[in-house]
This record gives structure tokens, sequence and C-alpha cells, in this order.
């Protein structure tokens, strides 16, 4: 078998079964005897332990292979799920996580895991006398058909159906079926199986349940009640037939020595068709819900991201496109072209937002690694911490997801260490022990916003405005008038720090500066929100997608530059009598307010041709709390473009973000307007 074309899917489906394994870990610790959030961990390891072995990936499959030992003596009450032992598999966890990263960098996904399989292989031999007894209690069932008997539960239905087929001469049946330990494929096998069974006869009841078996949700073993009027041993030899099968029996069920439902039911059915009959109706039950699971499960397909990367590229081809026929429509004014081109900008319009909605994920990709972050960093720091997610669903551009996670990693350490208090100090200032971290995602208009809160010590101002001053951040003078705001804004400074003690888990005291800039490059913008002793609060703003987005066109001499519409407060016609000067700068009074004005022609050195202007064209643009007016000669107009990298020889070319090519075929140069705001 060529595996070259499943690893693209082996890779994606590990991740997932990883980050399944994280969150119900995480379940599992707060819950140690739930059950069903057990076997869903446990499902996650025999899966990945069975496509790693599948793939040839023996660590990773050894790995796995010890995990699950442990979680299914958990499952069968052989241990007591407790904080050291959700350690040791939380490790285990680590080390899966860090294989496939390997694999997917084209490694071979090997790694030293003595360590962890020494630790787990510890867990399950300290239960090696109550797992013989377990055995022993259990074994009997292959021998003789009282234990499995008396295993089953059955409602009045399916007592009086096997009755009624004893009357009828059929025969009821208890099939006992283990498959080999080495088997891949366990669903496709009792599929299999339960195809020779309905060959035979009749399935009344199976063990686990038919949903179950399908998940793989079971070890090895499982059992199903038939009614059949075949002989055992031509059964047997049948199931036989099916590969993988490692043992079969089959014993005579006496549904009358059987502790079933029934006998607790005060209502008896008065009246019950024929055994066949009602069979068949549960088989076709069973099958209708097959089909529509599978219904279900064919309205979803994995696409590989270049895909989508390719399909954007292609539209961004026809957007310029679009926008040349537009002006062409535009200067000869023919009416059926002008209906034409309107269409074809509509339509083009709807197939835009279908491809932006195919590239969008939720950030809840992001968020799911938090809570088990918050988890060990709370422990380092010997602290409570409850972490809440809201609004995970809300969706992102895959290339804004990517590049979020980090920034959110640093604030959220940040809250943890330098924000939310030690118990003791909580109890002193009369806070729960616990502290509350909320992590809320939300769409607002094209925007996306992620909001970090903490109910901690909050941001101390007058530190702040101290550390700034000594720092030359700012003087006394600019100190006096700042707001609470601009004083918060403080902590983004490039190696600022206010923590009296400078830890790993918050970044060694670099700051918050390299959030701040990964936040700017990406077209967003970070405030934050603090009141003494109650709490911060850190509010990132994201565009939606970075591909396609909304500009100001505008010219400066014969030159055209667009500015992204998410910068821009407001234009404006200023006079040149009205700019001022301020320390030798031009500066405007903008509502109230003193604003720099920043020409693009000294900017970008472009040649003046003519200077004698009296009116200037002013576009006033906004960084956090700071605002610039760039001077420009004329506004275009609005237009939606396409971004394109200068790529990488003029990829640090001073407030330039990016080009665009026009629907006359010029390029226009995106000014980056974050970088000109100081």
């Amino acid at each position: 078998m060529e595996m070259n074309e499943y690893l693209e899917v082996f890779i994606e489906e590990s991740k997932e079964h990883i980050q399944s394994l994280n969150q119900q870990l995480l379940i599992l610790e707060n819950e140690p005897t739930n059950k069903a959030t057990l076997s869903e961990i446990f499902r996650s390891a025999h899966t990945l332990k069975g496509m790693a072995a599948t793939m040839g990936y023996q660590d990773l499959a050894n790995l796995t292979h010890k995990m699950e030992n442990v979680l299914d003596a958990a499952r069968n009450d052989q241990i007591l799920i407790n904080s050291e032992i959700l350690d040791v598999v939380l490790e285990s966890v680590d080390h899966l996580e860090t294989m496939v990263v390997d694999i997917a960098a084209g490694g071979d996904g090997k790694l030293n895991v003595e360590d962890s399989v020494g630790k787990l292989q510890a867990i399950e031999n300290g239960q090696e006398v109550q797992s013989k007894l377990h055995t022993e209690k259990t074994k009997p069932a292959e021998q003789s058909n009282t234990s499995s008997r008396a295993s089953i539960e059955l409602d009045q239905f399916e007592t009086t159906v096997l009755q009624q087929s004893n009357e009828n001469g059929f025969k009821n049946y208890l099939v006992e079926v283990k498959l080999n330990e080495n088997c891949l494929l366990k669903a496709a096998r009792v599929y299999m199986v339960f195809e020779v069974l309905e060959q035979t006869g009749e399935v009344i009841k199976s063990i686990p349940t038919v949903q179950e078996l399908e998940e793989e949700n079971f070890d090895l073993a499982f059992t199903v009640l038939i009614v059949s009027k075949e002989e055992a041993e031509l059964i047997k030899q049948k199931i036989l037939k099916v590969s993988e099968i490692e043992s079969v029996s089959l014993t005579v069920f006496d549904v009358n020595n059987v502790n079933n439902t029934s006998q607790q039911e005060e209502s008896v059915i008065q009246e019950t068709p024929a055994p066949t009959t009602n069979t068949n109706d549960e088989a076709k039950d069973k099958d209708q819900t097959k089909t529509q699971n599978k219904a279900v499960a064919t309205k979803t397909i994995r696409v590989n991201i270049d895909r989508l990367d390719g399909l954007m590229n292609l539209f961004e081809e026809l957007v310029i496109d679009r926008g040349r026929l537009e002006q062409i429509s535009a200067n000869l004014k023919h009416p059926e072209l002008q209906d034409t081109v309107e269409r074809m900008s509509r339509i083009s319009g709807d197939l835009q937002n279908i491809i932006l909605n195919m590239r969008m994920v939720p950030v809840e990709q992001v968020f799911n690694r938090f809570p088990r972050m918050v988890r060990q960093l709370s422990k380092d720091l010997g602290k409570k911490i409850n972490l809440e997610i809201q609004g995970a669903e809300t969706e992102l551009d895959r290339t804004v997801i990517d590049e979020i996670g980090d920034p959110l990693v640093h604030l959220i350490r940040n809250a943890l260490d330098h924000g939310v208090e030690n118990p003791e100090v909580r109890k002193q200032k009369g806070k729960i022990e616990e502290g509350q971290l909320l992590l809320n995602a939300y769409h607002s208009g094209n925007h996306v916003f992620i909001e970090i809160t903490d109910d901690g010590a909050g941001i101390n101002q007058s530190k702040v405005i101290e550390k700034a001053i000594s720092n030359r951040v700012i003087t006394e003078d600019e100190a006096a008038m700042m707001t609470d705001s601009q004083v918060n804004q403080l902590i983004m400074a490039s190696g600022f720090s206010t923590a009296d003690v400078i830890s790993d888990v918050s970044g060694r005291g670099v700051g918050l500066d390299v959030v701040k800039n990964t936040i700017e490059s990406l077209g967003g913008s970070i405030t934050i929100e603090s009141e003494q002793d109650k709490g911060s609060k850190f509010s990132i703003q994201l565009p939606l997608t970075l591909s396609i987005i909304s500009v100001l066109l505008v010219e400066v001499e014969r030159e055209k530059y667009a500015v992204p519409l998410s910068s821009i407060i407001e234009t404006a016609i200023v006079n040149k009598s009205d700019i001022l000067y301020a320390h030798n700068k031009k500066v405007i009074d903008f509502r109230g307010k003193v604003v720099p004005l920043i020409s693009l022609k000294e900017v970008f050195e472009v040649p003046i041709e003519d200077d004698e202007d009296e009116l200037f064209s002013v576009v006033i643009v906004r960084k956090g709390d700071k605002m610039a007016g760039l001077i420009v000669d004329t506004f275009i107009g609005q237009q939606e473009i396409v971004l394109k990298s200068l790529g990488d020889y003029l990829g640090n070319v001073f407030a330039i973000s990016g080009a665009t090519i026009l629907g006359d075929g010029q390029v226009a140069l995106i000014v980056d307007t974050n970088s000109l705001i100081r």
C-alpha cells in the first residue's frame, strides 16, 4: 500500500484526536467517574493507535497502546483516575503531539518515550492483582451462559419476541465474538459479522449497542443475541470465515432464566406481532438510521488549504479584471455592456462571499489549546484559575487564525502571571480564591473581537507612569495630561514591564510590544481597560480576512495609493491658512484635537510638480488613540482591491504593506498607516 497518499489525512486526523484527548482529559479531571468521557478518550487513543500502526509509526503506536491499557482499566473500574495519573497521560499526549508535528514536518515520528511508557506500565502493574480478579469474574462467560445471561437486560418487547420464537421452533443464541488484537478496522469486521448473522436469522440485541460498535467504542469482544433455525456449529463456521476473528462461541440463551427489565414493569404488552415482522422492522429502522448518518457524514469534506489558496488566487485575478471591465463600461457608457457588467459584479460579489466563507475557520482551533495551558500554568504558579471560553464558534480567515495564536498565548500568560493574584492575596482582598479568566470572541461588522478578561489586580497606573518616566518613554508633563486609557497603553511599549520579579511565564519582562506589533501587522488593534483590584480586559480587533480589502484610492501627483478603510476616520478638505505648527511640524485642529499632518509626497519622495495649492485633501487615519492626517492630491474613491505581497526583496519598504493591480492595469501601493503614526 502506498502510504504517501494517506499521510496528509493521517496527520490531520491525528491532530484532531490529540485535541480531543486534551479536551476530554481536562473534563475527566473534574469528573473522574464520567464513563462517557472515559469512553471518548479511549476511542480517540484506540483509533490513533490503529492509524499509527497502519502507517508504520511504531513509537506512536506503542505509546498509545500503553495509554489505551490504562484507560481501559479505568473504564472497567480497575483504576480510579486521579491528578497524578492524569499528569502521566497528559505528558504522553504531549509526546504524541510532538511525534505528529515531526511527521508533518517530514520526519520519521521517532521519539524516546521510554519514560512515559514506564510510567504508564507502572500504573498498569499497580492494578495487576485487581485485573486478574476482574478477568476471573468475566472469563467464565466464554464457558457458560450463566454470567452472560445475567449481564443482559431485556425489555418487555424483547422478552416476548424471544419467548414466541421458542414457541415457533426458533432457537435463541448468545453469540460472543472476539477480534484479533491487531485488527485495524474493527467496525468493518463487526459489519461483516452482522451481515452473516442477518443471513442466518434475526438480531435482537447487541452488547455494546450497534452505535457503539459502529463508532468502534469497544475493545475487542462483543456479544449478539440472535433468533435462528440454523445449528450453532454452522453459524459459528460462517462467522469464522470473516478475517481477523480470533474466537467465536455460541450458547443457547434461556429467556426464562434472565434478569430483565420486564420483571420490573407494571404494564404488559397485550398483543405482540410475529417475531419475524418485528425484527425486520427493527432492522429497517437500523438501516434507516445508518442511511441518515451516512447522508449527514457526506455533507462535510476535508479540503487542503493550498487548494483554497489556489482558488482565492484565481478569484483575485477575476476581481482585477472585474475592476477593468467596470472602468471600460463607465467610459463607453454602452447600456447593454453596463447591464452585463453590473450583473457580473453582483455574481462575482456572491462568489467572493462564498470563497471567503470557505476559508473561514472557527477560532476554536486556537482556543482549544488554552484549557490545557491554563491548567499547567495554574500548577506552576500555585494559583487557582477558572477558565471560561465563549464564542469559540466565531469564524476568522485561516491566514489570521495562523497568526493570532502566539499573541493570545502571551496575553493569557500575562493575565495569569501579573493579573490574577495568589489565593492568599485574593482572600485578603475579599475575593474568592479561584481567579476568573474569560476568553471571548464575537463578530461586529467586518471585524472579529477577541477579549481576554481577568478579575485580578488590574493595572497599577501610578506604577506604570513611574516606570514610563524613568525609562524616558514620557515626560512628567505628558504624564499629567494622559487619560487612563493612554496610561494603560504604555504597557505595550518595547521592553516595558512593571513586574517586580521576572518570570519565565509571561515572557521574562519583554513586555507586550510583540503582541501589539503582530496584531497591527494583521490590520488589527488592541485596547486595554483596567480597574485597580477589579481586573483587566484586553480587547483585540481583527479584520475578517486579509486577502481582499476595502480601500480609499488616492492620488499623489501621478501616482496612486490605497489607504485601508479600516484605519480611516474620515476625509477632509483643509485650507492652507488652517494649518498650524507645533514643534516645527504641521498640525491641524480636528474636532478639538491636535492632529499632525503627514505629506505622502515627502514620505514616498514623489517628484513635486506644483505646490501652490491653497486647499489640501486630507485623509484622517487612526492607530489606537492616536490620529494623523495624510495629505494627498485627490480622492479617487472607494474600491475593493486584492492585497498582493511585494515579495522578499521589497518586503521591508517603509509605510508600504503591499500592492494591488487596478482596473486600468496600473499598480497602486497600499499604505501602512500604522507605521506612519508614532
